[in-house]
């Protein structure tokens, strides 16, 4: 029988993730979204994290979340304030081994405890699908401009009904 695969495991934001974050964002980024983004405007999006001290200051400004197998970050995802996922990104070498799931799953119980009634994200056209499964409905399209580049995503909402407290104020 095969050995199983190791569990992943969270952790809060530490500022010294910041240099692994913005390479696994960039990882994504570049080997995840070929299908739905240009090159250009993978580059564009990628380029968020060029700058490491601004990045880590929007990841330690929001409620960042890190993914560890073995201990080694492989995926991260922050919520902005009560109600909205700002970032979800994994590693393509664990793409499909539950940690986007997992990240996810926390965002939504710490939304849920900070009583945000429902959880918003602005999806990228390669992960609505993964949001759409989870529950979330598409609200509207949007096209940013980032890097000189526009990049479209969609604005996708699910009701967190189930994270009310039982017994508590409706």
């Amino acid at each position: 029988m095969g050995q199983a695969l190791p569990k992943p495991a969270l952790r809060p934001f530490l500022s010294e993730d910041t240099p692994v974050l913005a390479a696994i964002f960039a990882a994504s980024i570049e080997e995840l979204t070929g299908d739905d983004y240009s090159e250009a405007q993978q580059q564009a999006w990628a380029s968020a994290a060029d700058d490491e001290e601004q990045f880590g200051k929007r990841l330690a400004g929001e409620l960042t979340l890190i993914a560890t197998l073995q201990n080694s970050p492989v995926g991260f995802a922050s919520l902005r304030g009560a109600d909205h996922i700002d970032m979800l990104y994994v590693h393509p070498s664990a793409a499909g081994q539950g940690v986007a799931s997992m990240l996810s799953d926390a965002l939504e119980k710490l939304a849920g405890g900070r009583g945000a009634k429902s959880l918003t994200v602005d999806a990228s056209d390669n992960a609505q699908e993964f949001f759409t499964k989870r529950g979330y409905v598409g609200k509207q399209r949007n096209t940013v401009t980032v890097g000189g580049e526009w990049l479209a995503n969609t604005t996708m909402q699910k009701t967190l009904g189930e994270a009310a407290a039982p017994g508590g104020p409706t």
